[in-house]
């Protein structure tokens, strides 16, 4: 029973993991404009990994996807690669892990076959939720070193007065669901992992003996069949030929003059 719950809370927790990957991989805030410095403006820039946007004061969106793939900086290909390999680990997982739950019953499969399937999941789940924590990771880094430069380069001039004014972009709303989705993909990995142990059938190891029927010893002769049971000298006929020099069985390997009168 607490093989079973395992393994069901984990490829619940992965679900719920891999589909927020997916939605912070389509969400558009993954940097959003700073406005420490100026709290009113009348235009606010936010960008994604597909397209950047620019809402108005009035209400009025625009949005443009990157209609380019090699202008893009290399760091940017690098997390969408990282979130896409994710999401496709992750749906392969959920696909394996639903054949591999216990309550589901499919044809003859053994438990044998149920816990490879389990650890299989668990560990594309661990490497996708790996994947969207390292990828938003990267793009938050990325992040933070353009918000110094971009800092560094406002404050510029004579007496540390302010000589231009450019855009500073912080951390958007779908790095954190980046980093929780990531987060729980991991943990419903491991989960899965502990509840393959659980479904491994026990072997038992059964001493062999060997078994030998008891028999008579049987010996054979060019004068027809005797049996012996081992226990006591064999029973012979003890007629006396030639003065008690031969037996039975002697005189008829061996004849004398006597056979021919």
């Amino acid at each position: 029973m607490a093989v079973t719950a395992c393994q069901g809370l984990g490829f619940i927790v992965s679900l719920i993991g891999i589909a927020g990957i997916i939605a912070a991989t389509c969400m558009d805030q993954w940097s959003t404009q700073d406005l420490y410095n100026n709290p009113v403006t009348a235009v606010f820039n936010y960008q994604g990994l597909w397209r950047s946007c620019v809402r108005e004061s009035s209400g009025f969106t625009e949005c443009r996807g990157y209609f380019t793939l090699l202008g893009l900086p290399a760091m940017l290909q690098a997390v969408r690669a990282l979130m896409i390999v994710g999401i496709v680990l992750g749906a392969i997982g959920l696909l394996v892990s639903i054949f591999a739950l216990k309550c589901i019953r499919i044809g003859s499969m053994e438990d044998s076959a149920k816990a490879n399937m389990t650890l299989t999941s668990g560990i594309m789940f661990i490497i996708s939720g790996l994947c969207a924590i390292v990828g938003v990771s990267v793009f938050a880094n990325m992040l933070v070193t353009n918000f110094w430069m971009s800092t560094a380069n406002m404050y510029t001039g004579l007496g540390g007065m302010v000589q231009t004014v450019q855009t500073r972009y912080t951390f958007g709303s779908a790095l954190f669901v980046g980093w929780v989705a990531g987060g729980l993909t991991l943990i419903g990995g491991v989960m899965m992992c502990i509840a393959c142990r659980g479904l491994v059938p026990e072997e038992s190891n059964y001493k062999a003996v060997s078994y030998h029927a008891s028999g008579h010893n049987v010996a054979y002769k060019p004068g027809g069949f005797k049996a012996s049971t081992g226990f006591g000298p064999s029973s012979k006929n003890k007629k006396i030929y030639d003065g008690g020099a031969r037996t039975e069985d002697e005189m008829q390997s061996h004849p004398s003059k006597y056979d021919y009168v």
